[in-house]
């Protein structure tokens, strides 16, 4: 009996399609009912098709049903009478089927209030012929129809969603079909419904067809895609869990939570507690390892009613869990390594401080002391020889202290703690050779950071004085959206590799001691760029 119905249907779609092409265009015309019979046939082989593969839904006979009306407006031409008026009356009648087998699909059970009033309006609608022959109604009921799918497919959860996925796209093709033909009878009246508009309707109507048909005789949209999901978070490519489940289950309200085993309690990535089901319409799954949770799934009951999916799950989240441990110890490490390699930092510059103070104020101090003693033998030496040795020992003095404040400068500026880093900066670019402009639009900083960013600068400028042979460089320090930026340049022969000294590598290594990241743009015969960004 179940495949008797199909049969006869088939059998009265071809007959009627035959019997209304032949009382609509006596066969003379062919670019108007050929298309015509083929959209009518479509829909009825589709809806047969359909019902024959998979009878537990009424998508197939409702099909199948809007094929068989969709030749009853073709009688409209009939030379009797009362047919061709009836075949006026109907001529939009296909479209109630239609309608329902889109919002309703893949079961062709509308459901909810919300589903089965768009279901009734669509059969209303379709036995009014002047409803659907109003140019801005069909743009309102194609709009309805498309937010009708839209809606139906949002509030579904699991296989459900996914399969109406189809019904979106094909909701759509036809919506926009409809309504494109109507916008065109707005802007031009006389056109009608012939020429490319119907053309347009009648292809999107077989297109619509063709995909609710195709959704129904695949299997896909019964099984999520929790396998792919395994091998993705095996290979660590995926965003987060919640979200990829979420997306394989097709329920975006999903939540997860991590058993956390000293308090004994699930909580999101975030660590905030999450909520489990009480008495509600939502379900929830524990993932075990060795009789202990590792985790719970909160979900919508119609997604996990596979035990096979249950299991792929279970091992997908078990798998996430371990990895979000691993993680998780990885982090702490180099967050670890990061913490020391600051403090190695802060204790270089603390030692580096040290030692310029004790230089400035012994060894520097005494010799300042022997230079004023000096002067005084010079000015009471007698003889021209006598003169001429403290005159030596006075040269030799000089360069002495200057190599001694030039090597305590080089270990800690005292411009730095002094004046700031736009004052140290600046009075480095007035000892460089070339002309080197300054612009510092920076607060005053951590220690650490102020000697970083003042070390970066007199490297750079070294590099440019030896090497580069430029006729200016610029120095720029500016404070946005929580990083210092530090950029010094210059328009000299390019061609620096950081690889080539310690200078530059030291600085790169200083600079991601503190998280920040080091670059150098040299181009040959470019000039050379280092940009360095340090986090506040």
């Amino acid at each position: 009996m179940t495949r008797r119905g199909p049969l006869l249907v088939g059998g009265a779609a071809l007959a009627l399609g035959l019997a209304a092409e032949a009382a609509a265009f006596g066969w003379n015309e062919a670019g108007k009912w050929l298309p015509d019979l083929v959209t009518g046939w479509t829909l009825a082989g589709c809806g047969i098709a359909a019902w024959w593969r998979r009878p537990d839904s009424r998508v197939g006979p409702l099909l199948a049903a809007a094929g068989v009306a969709w030749f009853a407006g073709n009688f409209a031409g009939s030379g009797v009478p009362v047919v061709a008026w009836l075949g006026a009356q109907l001529i939009y009648l296909y479209r109630g089927p239609l309608v329902h087998a889109l919002v309703a699909y893949p079961t062709g059970r509308a459901s909810g209030l919300a589903g089965r009033a768009v279901v009734a309006g669509g059969y209303a609608a379709a036995a009014v012929a002047s409803v659907w022959a109003g140019s801005a109604a069909t743009v309102a009921l194609s709009a309805l129809l498309v937010l009708a799918a839209v809606r139906a497919r949002a509030r579904s959860y699991g296989p459900m969603r996914r399969a109406r996925r189809m019904s979106v796209w094909a909701s759509a093709a036809l919506g926009l079909a409809l309504a494109g033909q109507a916008l065109v009878r707005l802007a031009d009246p006389s056109a009608g419904a012939n020429g490319a508009t119907l053309l347009a309707v009648e292809a999107a109507i077989c297109c619509a067809s063709v995909l609710l048909l195709a959704g129904l005789l695949s299997t896909s949209w019964k099984r999520a895609s929790v396998a792919d999901l395994v091998v993705e978070l095996g290979e660590g490519r995926s965003a987060t869990l919640r979200d990829e489940l979420a997306h394989a289950l097709a329920d975006p309200t999903l939540e997860v939570g991590y058993w956390l085993p000293g308090p004994r309690r699930f909580v999101d990535a975030a660590g905030e507690a999450v909520a489990l089901p009480e008495g509600s319409d939502r379900s929830m799954t524990v993932v075990r390892w060795e009789g202990e949770p590792v985790a719970a799934l909160v979900h919508q009951p119609a997604v996990l009613d596979d035990p096979g999916l249950v299991q792929a799950v279970t091992t997908a989240t078990r798998l996430s869990a371990w990895n979000a441990g691993l993680q998780a110890e990885v982090r702490e490490q180099v967050a670890g390594l990061r913490r020391s390699r600051r403090r190695i930092l802060e204790a270089g510059d603390d030692e580096r401080r040290r030692l310029e103070r004790r230089l400035h104020g012994g060894a520097e101090a005494r010799l300042v002391e022997l230079g004023t003693t000096l002067q005084r033998a010079a000015e009471s030496a007698s003889g021209d020889r006598s003169s001429e040795r403290i005159r030596r020992a006075q040269l030799q003095l000089e360069r002495t202290l200057a190599e001694l404040r030039d090597l305590a400068h080089g270990l800690h500026p005292r411009d730095l703690a002094e004046r700031g880093l736009d004052g140290a900066v600046s009075s480095l670019a007035g000892r460089a050779s070339v002309p080197v402009s300054v612009r510092i639009d920076a607060p005053r900083l951590p220690p650490e950071i102020e000697s970083t960013v003042y070390f970066v600068c007199s490297e750079a400028l070294a590099n440019v004085e030896k090497y580069a042979a430029a006729g200016e460089a610029r120095i720029a320090v500016a404070v946005g959206g929580g990083l210092l930026r530090v950029v010094i340049a210059d328009d000299g022969a390019g061609g620096a590799e950081p690889g080539r000294g310690s200078g530059l590598r030291g600085l790169a290594d200083r600079v991601e001691a503190l998280g920040g990241t080091f670059e150098l743009e040299s181009p040959s015969g470019g000039g050379t760029r280092v940009v360095a960004e340090i986090p506040l």
